[in-house]
């Protein structure tokens, strides 16, 4: 009998160390380093590449998830419309584009947010009621060939003057084929009046060696002494220049066109929701945001004066366009159609 007694106790016993092991197990994987994440929902117009890289980023260093959504500019507006309307939280963040982010405040779509990192932006980069608020942008310079640098007595650094430059072989993405090139079009019509956006783009015409198809092969045919000066944008420049081209940035003495991403907080985010997503707001405006996508070789120029990236940023007192109109589609299209017209295949 005492050893079925002691059976019985070793068996018990063991039971319950069990249990206690499953108990403090569990308790780990809520706590510790195995605890469920937290997430977030962000609609974006950003790519699928940039999104992934600061989900895993901003993931790694705070065990909060964030879900990108990927929508052009007219299913995120289509999204945010329909969230308010049915009074349905849909996203806790939205990354998005200048033009989506104004239309989008116009509507009502966004609730203010002001914090320390966002108010020490500069005014043109966010908007003045705290509704969004750019954290990074992208200007259109030239990119010229540092050989053939060399060989002039005078640098083109306005628009008029590359325009009217002798024997310059300039590279640039056709104006159709990509948003960014596009966008120097309407931002230059809108700062200068079609006529003279118009008089600079025909000037530039016969120089041009190509009209690429995307944003990098003009910054490939500079770096590869096809092109003498193209003109790009200052990320593929900068991933060039990262990668051992001989390049040379020069910044637009008379100003440039340029794409801004912000972020904001739409209507219907509330609670601990609300709270993670500022804190993602404030943390695109970071260091740790710009480090996360230059260690994937994409190069953007930060708004946020307190950061490392903008400090060490050569042109942060570059010039640029701040007759920025709203332009339709409609209005897009037929500026798109004269220069075909009228410049293109003349």
């Amino acid at each position: 009998m005492r050893r079925y007694t002691a059976l019985l106790l070793t068996a018990f016993v063991l039971l319950l160390l069990v249990a206690a092991g499953s108990s403090y197990l569990a308790g780990r994987e809520r706590t510790g380093d195995h605890a469920p994440l937290m997430e977030l929902t962000a609609y974006t117009t950003l790519p699928a590449e940039h999104a992934s890289i600061l989900a895993e980023a901003y993931e790694t260093a705070h065990r909060i998830r964030v879900t990108f959504v990927p929508l052009t500019s007219a299913e995120l507006m289509n999204k945010l419309q329909t969230d308010v309307e049915q009074g349905r939280h849909g996203a806790d963040l939205v990354l998005a584009d200048r033009e989506v982010l104004l239309q989008a405040a116009a509507k009502g779509y966004f609730q203010p947010y002001i914090s320390e990192q966002n108010d020490a932006v500069r005014s043109h980069f966010k908007d003045e009621n705290g509704h969004w608020t750019g954290v990074w942008y992208d200007p259109i310079v030239f990119c010229a060939n540092r050989d053939y640098l060399k060989t002039l007595s005078m640098i083109p650094d306005t628009w008029t003057a590359l325009a009217e430059f002798p024997d310059v072989r300039i590279g640039i993405t056709d104006f159709l084929a990509a948003d960014a090139s596009g966008n120097l079009m309407y931002q230059m019509i809108g700062q200068y009046g079609d006529a003279a956006a118009y008089q600079i783009l025909r000037g530039l015409h016969p120089k041009v060696i190509q009209y690429a198809k995307y944003l990098s092969n003009p910054v490939r045919q500079a770096g590869m002494g096809e092109a003498d000066i193209s003109i790009a944008v200052a990320s593929e420049t900068m991933r060039y220049i990262h990668d051992g081209y001989p390049l040379k940035i020069i910044y637009p003495a008379d100003g440039t066109a340029w794409l801004l991403t912000g972020s904001a907080v739409p209507l219907g985010t509330s609670g601990m929701e609300q709270s993670e997503a500022q804190l993602f707001a404030d943390w695109l405006l970071s260091d740790e945001a710009q480090i996360a996508l230059q260690a994937k070789n994409f190069f953007f120029l930060p708004t946020n004066p307190g950061t490392m990236a903008y400090k060490r940023f050569a042109g942060k007192n570059l010039v640029l366009y701040q007759q920025l109109p709203l332009f339709t589609a409609g209005q897009k299209h037929e500026f798109l159609d004269r220069w075909v017209k009228h410049i293109r295949l003349q």
